[in-house]
């Protein structure tokens, strides 16, 4: 992506829209970056590289530049670490091939939660108002879990999250060493995304340490970690940027916005990920 731009350009390089788990759509979401004055975007939907193009489409006749994205949902010896990768072709079967796979199997699983809750008697006369961002259809276990919560057989997300593990929910992922030698192949480059939220949130979360870091690195060669996040504390944010500049490592930012009434996209200064915009060819005067 052949680009120039400042060092206090606005940037956030993780959000997501309809296409996965967002709750706005690409045009939705590029007008109100428009509105805000970004200056580089990456939407990062959970394993869509078929819509990469769509969105950049979308972004130039918004006039913000959309980097190629997406945040591939994987594990490493069991587990959890999303890779977030930017700067790859499109275009390219195998990492095309591999998010397919990721997505056909979460949707597999999420249908047959669907079909084992409909068998225990639970209902969702609501179903297409719940599920209206994917025109109702079950895409993963976790609209399963919204539909659960939406019709009142629950009161909290994790009770929601305990009922369809039992109705065979699965976590479906790619291995992380897999994703990050396809990554790279394609031309891109591959983060761990927010590597500390599971300092704080849920279990389903891994907290990367400085230790852990090295074991994954010593597994893979990985490009850099998402060091800015909306969750990650200042002491941490010190602990990754040192972690960064010891092993010569590439410094992700973004909010991991999918859209109102949640969290909305955050503006950080394109200097913070300098090294890694120049490595997809954009340059940061």
């Amino acid at each position: 992506m052949h680009l120039h731009i400042f060092s206090d350009t606005a940037i956030d390089l993780h959000m997501h829209t309809t296409y996965s788990d967002g709750r706005w759509t690409a045009e939705q979401l590029l007008d109100y970056l428009a509105q805000e004055g970004f200056g580089l975007i990456a939407v990062t939907d959970h394993d869509r590289v078929e819509t990469v193009a769509t969105i950049q489409h979308v972004g130039a006749q918004k006039h913000v530049p959309v980097l190629a994205g997406v945040e591939i949902s994987a594990q490493w010896r069991g587990k959890m670490g999303d890779v977030l990768c930017y700067g790859f072709d499109p275009q390219d079967a195998v990492l095309r091939a591999l998010a397919d796979r990721v997505q056909q199997g979460q949707k597999d699983n999420g249908q047959q939660v669907y079909e084992e809750l409909l068998r225990r008697g639970y209902h969702f006369p609501r179903r297409q108002d719940v599920l209206k961002s994917s025109g109702g259809e079950v895409r993963v276990a976790g609209d399963c879990a919204n539909l659960l919560l939406k019709h009142g057989y629950v009161s909290d997300w994790p009770s929601a999250l305990s009922l369809i593990r039992d109705a065979g929910y699965q976590e479906i992922k790619a291995d992380m060493a897999e994703t990050v030698e396809v990554v790279h192949r394609s031309g891109g480059v591959a983060l761990i995304a927010h590597p500390g939220r599971g300092q704080r949130e849920q279990e389903e979360f891994t907290f990367y340490t400085p230790d852990l870091l090295d074991q994954v690195r010593a597994d893979m060669p990985l490009d850099g970690i998402e060091v800015y996040y909306p969750t990650h504390p200042p002491e941490l944010v010190d602990t990754y940027l040192a972690y960064t500049q010891q092993h010569d490592l590439l410094i992700g930012a973004g909010s991991d916005s999918h859209g109102p009434p949640g969290r909305m996209p955050m503006k950080y200064p394109a200097a913070l990920c300098r090294r890694l915009l120049e490595r997809v060819d954009i340059q940061v005067q």
